[in-house]
């Protein structure tokens, strides 16, 4: 039986090493699925680490070091305890969250809650709310990295999500499973609004279900920037607004529909949302590893904070599927480095996702980046 781990879990360095390197499946651990395909942290699961829950990545048994292993707890404790192992060194004691209590209900037209929304990280309810793209099926437009069609072919969600059934499930989550913050996004449609019309529905459907729940948005900038006060005066707290990749050359390579939209329109859109939403609640993911230089997203980190948007920083992880499945994740060095970077212009600016009121930011579990926000 392993000691007791001697280590403080919890800090920067470990999680992005972590998430750079995963969790080995197969082997012994603990109960509970991750997430596969879709749309969101795909081939992952929760873990909880000193008080912080990550999303890590699942890797086929044996290639990682890190495993998450049950023994029986020693002393007057009764039970099991899970540890996190390097090799076989225990590093920390981790919670794994159980299945929620709302994934056993069905809605008032018999469609199961979780293809409705799913927990995301511990307490953190998402749903996909139109779960295509006008892209996703063209090749040569297509997102490299994206999997929103996965869930919808095998059966795990529905191809659109009425405002309706969210508001039902939502008040289910945070009744039964303490849900604090929802966020909503969406694959992109062939419309002007590029899906902000049908989040607003669903976020005034949840507002008036559930009044005190924090919700995020998200999707592509409109055409008319209008929507932004629509999905305010709707019930949306925040907005996401995704980058992703920077660099010209690798937005043409690895999102080349998406990459139609300037960089310069989303820097238009982000300053109309951050006028609505108000500094620090309107966010954007950057994706370490799609082909971008550290020193590029760093760039484009300081001017989105000079802003006020909260630049959510992530390591690319490859979704089995996609184009872009045998792609490395980022060494951990690497998001080590872009984490201190990207931490101290937020420390700078004063602005950390704490005071975020809902999102991806706020929630934290698919980046280390909170972490690294207070070390000085």
């Amino acid at each position: 039986m392993p000691p007791e781990p001697s280590l403080q879990p919890g800090t920067g360095p470990l999680l992005a090493e972590l998430q750079a390197l995963g969790l080995s499946a197969g082997d012994q651990a603990a109960p509970g699925a991750g997430r596969r395909g879709g749309a969101g942290p795909s081939d992952h699961r929760a873990v909880s680490i000193d008080g912080t829950t990550v999303m890590v990545p699942m890797r086929t048994g044996g290639s990682s070091p890190f495993r998450l292993r049950v023994i029986p707890r020693q002393g007057v404790e009764s039970g099991e305890r899970t540890v996190l192992m390097r090799g076989d060194e225990p590093i920390a004691d981790v919670g794994v969250p159980a299945t929620p209590r709302f994934y056993a209900l069905t809605t008032a037209d018999g469609i199961p809650y979780p293809k409705i929304a799913l927990l995301h990280a511990r307490r953190v309810l998402a749903s996909t709310v139109m779960q295509s793209c006008v892209r996703y099926n063209d090749p040569a437009r297509a997102c490299q990295f994206c999997a929103i069609g996965t869930s919808l072919a095998e059966g795990r969600t529905l191809a659109r999500k009425t405002p309706a059934q969210l508001a039902e499930v939502a008040e289910a989550a945070v009744r039964l499973d303490g849900v604090v913050q929802l966020v909503l996004t969406t694959g992109t449609p062939a419309t002007p609004d590029r899906g902000a019309a049908h989040l607003s529905a669903c976020a005034a459907a949840v507002r008036r279900a559930v009044p005190t729940l924090p919700i995020q948005v998200q999707c592509e900038p409109p055409d008319d920037f209008g929507w932004f006060a629509r999905l305010k005066a709707a019930g949306a707290d925040a907005l996401g607004m995704h980058l992703e990749a920077v660099e010209p050359a690798v937005r043409s390579a690895v999102m080349p529909g998406k990459a139609d939209v300037p960089i310069e329109h989303y820097f238009q859109a982000f300053a109309a949302a951050v006028g609505v939403f108000g500094r620090g609640n309107v966010s954007t993911y950057l994706i370490a590893g799609l082909g971008d230089r550290v020193d590029s997203l760093v760039a484009v980190a300081e001017r989105l904070v000079a802003i006020g948007v909260y630049p959510f920083v992530v390591p690319f992880v490859p979704i089995a599927g996609t184009p872009m499945a045998n792609r490395e994740t980022p060494p951990a060095e690497v998001m080590h480095r872009l984490y201190t970077d990207v931490a101290a212009i937020l420390r700078r600016h004063s602005l950390f996702s704490a005071e975020t009121k809902a999102g991806c930011a706020k929630c934290g579990a698919c980046s280390a980046l909170a972490s690294y926000e207070a070390a000085s």
